[in-house]
């Protein structure tokens, strides 16, 4: 069992950055995936980004290549997601999730536990 709780939304302009964490416990973290996605009102969950257990891979969206960075920290136990020139179709409820099965993934299905979500609205 894994806990994943995200931290770091908030609304902010056009232009603008913002630094999300996601803070983990229970089963080891350092040993899987992990992954970011998001998911705007009225659509379907996207995703964002994801990097491999040791952080020395790390993979992106097109629509957030070079803006969006995915780092960890394993002796935290956090993963976060640097922001920068944000946009307004980056609004959404952002999630982290992990996974077990796969060295990485931008499918949904292979990811096995989810945090709650944080807001990240941009403002025009």
């Amino acid at each position: 069992q894994v806990r994943l709780v995200e931290s770091g939304g908030g609304l902010v302009q056009a232009g603008g950055s913002l630094r999300l964490s996601c803070a983990a416990s229970g089963r080891t973290f350092s040993s899987y995936a992990m992954g970011w996605f998001r998911q705007a009102p009225g659509k379907e969950r996207e995703f964002v980004a994801a990097i491999s257990w040791s952080g020395g891979s790390t993979y992106y969206a097109d629509s957030v290549k070079g803006r969006f960075t995915i780092s960890r920290d394993n002796a935290k136990n956090t993963v976060y997601l640097q922001m920068n020139s944000l946009k307004p179709e980056d609004t959404a409820v952002y999630y982290c999730a992990v996974t077990y099965g796969s060295s990485w993934s931008s499918r949904e299905y292979e990811y096995d536990y989810w945090g709650q979500g944080t807001q990240v609205t941009v403002s025009s």
